[in-house]
C-alpha cells in the first residue's frame, strides 16, 4: 500500500511539471537492437525496436521524422551509440548523450528495455536530463587518433617488456648496464645477438661512448644461455616493438595532417615548423608558456575537451568536468568523505602529470606546488596543482590571455605578505598587536 501510494505521488509530480520538450523521443541503446519511445500521440505504436545494423538506423531516423521529433535522449551505453548519435546528428536531431546511472532508477516498475525507453522519453520532455560533453567532429577525429596513438605506445611499451624478460630468461643482465635496451646501444646489441653474435666482448664494443658502465661491466653482463626459445622469444618481442613504432610514426603523420586543417585563430610570422607553433596556431595562444605543460601534454588536453570553452559557463564546472575538485559527501551538515569525482579523463591525467613535473620548477607554480605539497602531502597536492593548470587553461582558451611568467621571487613575496594579513588579522581579533622582531 505505502509502495503504490509512492508511485501515485511521484507520478502527479511529474505530471505537474512544465513540458519543455514536446517534440522528443528517448531511445534505451543495446548492442543488438534499440528500443524507441515516442510521445504517445505521434504514432499508434509509439515504441518501436530497430536493429542495430545501418540500414535499420536510417530507418528508425526517418520514423522520427514522420513523428516530428526534434530533440532525442540516449543512453551512453558501452560504444554502441556512437553510430546512432553520428546518423541521428546529422540528420539535424538534437541528440543529448545521457549517464545511465541518472536514469537508471524506474520507480515501481520492472526494468525492461521498453519501460527504459519511456522513462528516458518522459525525463527528457520535462527537460531533466543534461547531456554529457560532446566535441565537434574535427575535435572528435583528433581525439580518436590521439587514443589510437596512446593505445600503440603501450603496445610498444609492453613488447619491451617482453624483451627484457626474454633477456633475463636467458640471465643477459643488459637492462642493469644500459638504462634504455631500446636506444641505439641496445638496438644494436640485440640486433647482433639476433645475427648470432655470441662473443661478451665484440657485443660490448658496439656501445656508445656515452655508455656510463665500463665495456667490462658491459661484456660480463652480456653472458647468457642462449636457449633457442628464448631468442625465438626475443626475436617476436623486436618486431613486434619495431612495428609499434612504425605505426606510431604513421599516427604522427596524420595527426600532422588532421591539425594543418584546424583553421587560424593566431597569426605567425613564420609558417609552423613544429608541433609547438602549430598547436598556437590552432588554439590563439600558446599553452605551452605555462610552466609544465610540453607539447604532447597540450596536444591531448585540446584532443579532449576541444577549443571550444563556452560549453563550460565557468572555470569551475570546467574543473569539475575534469573530475579536479572537491566531491565531498555530505549528510546532516557533516562532511563524511572528502575526495574528487570519480571520473576518467585524458585531459585531467595529462594535467596531474603536468603538475608533478612541478617539482623541481623555479617558477611561480612550481613554489606553490612544493608549498602545497609540504602542506597537504604529494597526492592532494597534485590534485590542486591539475586544478590550478586546469583554471589557466580555459581562460587562455575562452578569452584569449596569454601566460605571463612573474617568478618564483615574486610568488614568495606575495604568499609572505598573504601570511602577514592573515596574522594581523588574527592579533587583532585576539586583541593583541602583531610587531616585528
Amino acid at each position: 500500500m505505502t509502495k503504490n501510494k509512492n508511485q501515485a505521488k511521484k507520478t502527479v509530480c511529474l505530471q505537474s511539471l512544465p513540458l519543455i520538450h514536446p517534440n522528443a523521443a528517448g531511445i534505451d541503446v543495446g548492442a543488438k537492437e534499440h528500443v524507441v519511445a515516442v510521445p504517445a500521440d505521434r504514432d499508434p505504436e509509439p515504441v518501436r525496436s530497430f536493429k542495430a545494423f545501418t540500414p535499420d538506423l536510417y530507418e528508425l531516423a526517418d520514423w522520427l521524422k514522420g513523428c516530428g521529433v526534434e530533440t532525442v535522449a540516449l543512453e551512453s551505453t558501452g560504444i554502441y551509440w556512437i553510430t546512432l548519435y553520428e546518423i541521428l546528428e546529422e540528420r539535424g536531431f538534437q541528440v543529448r548523450v545521457v549517464n545511465a546511472r541518472h536514469v537508471k532508477n524506474v520507480p515501481g516498475r520492472t526494468k525492461t528495455d521498453v519501460l527504459d525507453c519511456q522513462w528516458i522519453q518522459k525525463l527528457h520532455s520535462f527537460g531533466l536530463l543534461s547531456g554529457s560533453f560532446r566535441p565537434d567532429q574535427q575535435i572528435r577525429t583528433l581525439r580518436s587518433l590521439m587514443r589510437l596513438r596512446d593505445n600503440l605506445v603501450v603496445n610498444s611499451t609492453q613488447s619491451v617488456h617482453h624483451m627484457q624478460k626474454a633477456l633475463f630468461e636467458m640471465n643477459v643482465q643488459l637492462s642493469n648496464v644500459i638504462s634504455d635496451i631500446v636506444g641505439e646501444s641496445g638496438m644494436r646489441i640485440l640486433e647482433a645477438i639476433l645475427a648470432g653474435e655470441r662473443d661478451p666482448e665484440a657485443l660490448a664494443r658496439l656501445c656508445s661512448t656515452r655508455i656510463k658502465a665500463s665495456r667490462q661491466t658491459v661484456a660480463k653482463s652480456l653472458h647468457g644461455n642462449w636457449r633457442e626459445e628464448l631468442l625465438f622469444a626475443l626475436r617476436v618481442a623486436m618486431d613486434s616493438y619495431r612495428f609499434a613504432q612504425s605505426k606510431i610514426a604513421e599516427c604522427d603523420e596524420r595527426i600532422g595532417q588532421h591539425l594543418a586543417q584546424f583553421e587560424d585563430r593566431a597569426v605567425l610570422d613564420t609558417p609552423p615548423a613544429s608541433l609547438k607553433s602549430e598547436l598556437h596556431r590552432i588554439c590563439g595562444v600558446d599553452l605551452t608558456k605555462i610552466p609544465g605543460i610540453k607539447e604532447q601534454a597540450a596536444q591531448i588536453i585540446i584532443s579532449e575537451v576541444g577549443l571550444d570553452m563556452t560549453r563550460w559557463n565557468t572555470e569551475k564546472q570546467f574543473a569539475s568536468f575534469l573530475g579536479l575538485c572537491p566531491n565531498n559527501s555530505i549528510s546532516g551538515g557533516k562532511v563524511l568523505r572528502r575526495s574528487t569525482r570519480k571520473v576518467y579523463n585524458r585531459a585531467a591525467d595529462a594535467l596531474r602529470l603536468c603538475s608533478q613535473s612541478l617539482t623541481h620548477s623555479k617558477t611561480a607554480l612550481g613554489a606553490k606546488y612544493r608549498r602545497l605539497k609540504g602542506r597537504l602531502g604529494a597526492p592532494k597536492a597534485i590534485v590542486a596543482m591539475a586544478h590550478h593548470l586546469a583554471r589557466l587553461v580555459y581562460r587562455m582558451l575562452r578569452y584569449g590571455r596569454h601566460y605571463v611568467e612573474k617568478g618564483m621571487a615574486e610568488y614568495e613575496i606575495r604568499f609572505r605578505l598573504q601570511r602577514l594579513k592573515w596574522l594581523k588579522r588574527e592579533a587583532k581579533s585576539l586583541d593583541m598587536q602583531l610587531l616585528p622582531a
